[in-house]
């Protein structure tokens, strides 16, 4: 799952990105509104987790642009405002779901990936692959009934492959939706992250390389 944060407190979103990254997304920080709908122009994100009262441009002004532009990203709007009028007039401007601050972390993930599945809702939460099984909810991985030990960005590629159903997924489109921005684009992380999976895997192989074209199952 990828993720946009925008937030203008620069220590506050890189405490909530640093933990979303350890909860195994990929995660880009904006500062302000402009920064943001210039990132959701460029890439694609699952989740926005969108501050209200930002600089620049409003996040109410983001949130109504994203809804405006039919944005797939689904909206977690967070404000300091907790009445139950704030909270309508977040969701009246598009937001797909709002959470006042202070809030605890364990209930923005759970938020966050509820909004990811909403996202792509013809994925369902438990994928299967023959004797591969994966719990997108639990984080969990298992193949032949052994527990898989895979890193997040390991269980990113492996949940993105399953989720095609067959369909070559390209070295570039694993890249854009596993990783975050800072990542080098000529980079061969994808390339060993696959030759890590696929160890860990065991045999017999189950992701097919497609010569000049991607991977698949």
């Amino acid at each position: 799952m990828r993720v946009l944060v925008v937030e203008d407190h620069r220590e506050l979103a890189e405490t909530l990105a640093s933990g979303l990254r350890r909860a195994g997304m990929a995660v880009d920080i904006a500062g302000d509104g402009e920064s943001a709908l210039e990132r959701v122009a460029v890439n694609r994100y699952d989740v926005v987790v969108l501050d209200r009262d930002l600089p620049r441009v409003h996040g109410d002004d983001v949130c109504r642009t994203l809804v405006g532009r039919r944005s797939p990203a689904r909206v977690l709007m967070l404000t300091a405002a907790s009445t139950i009028e704030d909270r309508v007039d977040g969701l009246e401007v598009g937001a797909d779901d709002y959470l006042p601050k202070p809030f605890a972390f364990a209930e923005l993930v759970a938020r966050i990936r509820t909004l990811g599945r909403r996202a792509q809702p013809d994925v369902p939460p438990v994928l299967e692959f023959g004797d591969l099984v994966l719990d997108a909810g639990r984080r969990q991985a298992r193949r032949g009934g052994r527990q898989l030990v895979l890193s997040p960005k390991e269980f990113a590629v492996l949940e993105l492959l399953m989720s095609a159903r067959g369909r070559v997924v390209s070295a570039d489109e694993l890249l854009e939706r596993a990783w975050d921005a800072a990542t080098d684009p000529f980079t061969n992380t994808v390339k060993v992250t696959v030759s890590r999976l696929r160890r860990k895997l065991g045999e017999p192989p189950v992701i097919a390389t497609v010569a000049q074209a991607g991977y698949r199952l």
